[in-house]
């Protein structure tokens, strides 16, 4: 499953988007990147999504941090972009470091610009099945599966993960899809046996290769959204490829997604910030 051609397509749309708002509106959708402390992985991630914005026309906004930021210090700096009317999404790039409660922090975002779904509001509203700015994995995942055309009406999927950013939002959109859920996670008995009764897997656990390819049902359709060090994702790829029919390899698959579903939520964010309909 090809996420990066289909995250070069909503990306597009995107664009187009934007200068529908700047042309009816004059004004540049915003996206703020938070970034607290030094962490590779996360500077390389910020500068990516600052990428995507000036790729679609949009205008990145950099918000950075020192190491040793109180929750206290990042939540009054969240609340600056929150009453800032040129700012429509705010992005606070995780894991945040210690000392900060990092929910805290996200709770500090207006639902409205809350285009990365991390905030309790979000999550009650895509549990619910009401309109919302989902979480951006989970959401781009949905878009995936709708690409290929997974028929998730009476399907039933195995969630491994349970995180409120990725594995429960997750489960939520596959419920309101009509599909039948198991929400599992690593310490989940009889986990094998679970996974080999699916017939959509999504493996968001967060450990390399943790999903062996004899748990796998033949005909299965494998979403990988984990990522580890040395480009490895939570599933045995090689060995899942024979017993799959679709399967998200890493990278390319899920992590293109995210982004440009992140992109796309600002850019619906901004419209209905100005009133306008796209």
């Amino acid at each position: 499953m090809d996420g990066r051609r289909l995250a070069k397509r909503v990306l597009l749309v995107a664009a187009a988007k934007v200068e529908r708002i700047k042309s009816a509106t004059g004004v540049t959708p915003a996206l703020a990147t938070v970034l607290v402390g030094d962490n590779p992985a996360s500077i390389t991630y910020t500068r990516m999504k600052r990428k995507r914005c000036e790729e679609v026309g949009m205008r990145p906004v950099r918000i950075e941090m020192p190491a040793g930021s109180t929750t206290e210090q990042l939540v009054e700096q969240i609340g600056r972009l929150a009453d800032d009317p040129a700012v429509h999404g705010i992005l606070v790039q995780h894991p945040v470091p210690k000392p900060i409660e990092k929910q805290i922090a996200f709770e500090a975002i207006p639902i409205e610009k809350d285009v990365d779904g991390v905030t309790s509001g979000t999550l009650g509203r895509t549990i619910l099945g009401l309109p919302a700015f989902a979480s951006c994995t989970p959401a781009g995942i949905i878009r995936l599966l709708r690409e290929y055309n997974v028929e998730l009406d009476g399907a039933y999927a195995a969630v491994i993960g349970r995180s409120p950013i990725l594995g429960r939002p997750m489960a939520s959109m596959l419920i309101n899809a009509h599909a039948t859920v198991t929400l599992c996670h690593s310490r989940t008995r009889s986990l094998p046996s679970i996974v080999r009764g699916a017939d959509v897997v999504i493996a968001a656990v967060g450990k390399p290769r943790f999903v062996q390819a004899g748990w796998i049902k033949v005909g299965a359709v494998v979403i990988d959204a984990g990522y580890n060090e040395g480009n490895v994702g939570d599933v045995d790829f090689e060995g899942a490829l024979e017993p799959a029919s679709l399967i998200t390899p890493v990278p390319g698959g899920v992590g293109p997604m995210t982004i440009a579903t992140l992109i796309d939520q600002t850019v619906d964010a901004a419209a209905l910030q100005l009133g306008l309909t796209l």
